[in-house]
Formats: structure tokens, sequence, C-alpha cells
């Protein structure tokens, strides 16, 4: 449905959002990337932006570039510190790439602001994750970042 929106509208910012995602979730990081950046292209001051921001740290999340992961979720914590999707792709990059103190302030503020997220029920906060991998590489990051099982 997407491919279709923009075949009607190529300029439509919000389908290559949501294409983005779509692309998370299929596990194309790299065209996640592409269609995100298009989506800020278009629209620079979409009020999705948190949004967008989080998915390109997804992506590289997912790439395994967690220095970049870390760096666009801290980006939408500057204006959004509560954003929990970011406070997770945060979490999660920082403890991968091996940033313990970085990784625990901001699990310390998800658990904060939701004391009831485990490693268990992750799921119920996630999207649609296709590949097995991209789901065991985001639990492990939040639980060596600290999320209770």
């Amino acid at each position: 449905m997407i491919d279709r929106a923009l075949a009607f509208n190529s300029n439509l910012s919000e389908a290559w959002y949501w294409g983005g995602w779509v692309k998370i979730w299929l596990g194309e990081p790299e065209t996640a990337i592409e269609r995100f950046a298009r989506a800020i292209r278009l629209n620079p001051l979409d009020p999705f932006m948190s949004g967008i921001q989080t998915g390109i740290s997804h992506a590289h999340f997912f790439l395994g570039h967690y220095d970049d992961a870390a760096s666009w979720a801290a980006m939408v914590l500057q204006g959004n510190p509560d954003f929990q999707p970011a406070l997770r792709m945060d979490a999660a990059s920082h403890a991968m790439a091996r940033r313990p103190e970085q990784a625990d302030q901001a699990m310390l503020r998800l658990r904060q602001l939701n004391p009831a997220l485990r490693v268990s029920n992750l799921k119920d906060f996630l999207g649609p994750y296709r590949r097995a991998e991209d789901l065991s590489r985001y639990e492990e990051g939040l639980r060596q970042a600290g999320l209770p099982e």
C-alpha cells in the first residue's frame, strides 16, 4: 500500500516515513535509512521527526553501527527526553557499544517511565520484526543495559 501511495504522490513524506518503518520490520535497514532520509528532505519540519530519527537509529542498530544508532537516539532525546522508543534504542546501542554508564542512564529513565517493561514483554511494545535475529539483538542490547527478564 505504501508503494502504491508513493506511485500516486512521490512527495508524500508520510509514506516515506512509514515505508522506512516497514523496511525496518522486514529486515532491510539500508533501504529504511534511504526512506527516512527522503522523508526528512521532503518535510524537514515534520511533526513525526522523533519517529523518523528513531527509525534511523533502529536501522543503524540493526546494521551493527551502534555509535550512529546512539547518536540518532540522542538527537531525539534532546527534544523529547521521555520518548520511550528512543530511550530503548539509546540504552541498547550504548550497551552493545560497551558504554555501560550511558546505557545505565538511559535504562534508569526508561524504567522510571515504564516500570513494567521487561525483556519478556518487550514484544508488546515493538513492531512486527520479521527477522528473529533483529528482535534477539534488540533484546540482548536491552538485557545488557539492565532490563530485567
